[in-house]
């Protein structure tokens, strides 16, 4: 495991705009994400910090900005969708193999609310490693259609 670089979990109005969409502009992002079909502007993502915003006005907890020594390497965090919170992850792809321990202290925080019971991860059919899913847990439920796009759905317990 990684020490001495810690990891924080910011709001995303702390992170420049033209950050955020040299972020979402990376191919390698796009790859992963079937509903990501437009190219990102500034106003695109004004309007994507905005809707996470809403989120947390409306539900107390959304996404966060994901600073490892202070620097944005993505953005993550947990959206409720209908009566399920559902935990997503976008990294820079410099920042790729973070991925594992942000989940793990992002589940951290998860199995701590107990607004939480459990927490949901849609996963596009391009991702094909799964085994850090597994060793948190997580087991398959259903594929399912969300926006027209089709997803594999886990579930991890947390309490």
């Amino acid at each position: 495991m990684q020490t001495g670089h810690p990891i924080s979990f910011a709001r995303l109005t702390s992170v420049p705009m033209d950050e955020i969409v040299a972020h979402m502009s990376d191919p390698r992002v796009a790859e992963h994400m079937p509903l990501l079909t437009s190219a990102w502007d500034r106003q695109a993502a004004v309007d994507f910090v905005a809707a996470k915003e809403a989120c947390w006005k409306r539900d107390g907890l959304g996404h966060w900005a994901i600073l490892r020594d202070g620097i944005y390497v993505g953005w993550g965090g947990f959206q409720k969708e209908g009566d399920e919170w559902d935990f997503g992850l976008v990294l820079k792809p410099e920042h790729f193999g973070l991925g594992g321990r942000i989940s793990r202290q992002a589940i951290a925080f998860a199995v701590a609310d107990e607004r939480i019971p459990f927490v949901t991860f849609l996963l596009p059919p391009s991702r094909k490693n799964l085994g850090a899913l597994a060793r948190l847990g997580a087991t398959f439920v259903e594929e399912v259609v969300y926006q027209g796009a089709r997803f594999r759905k886990y579930r991890l317990e947390t309490v």
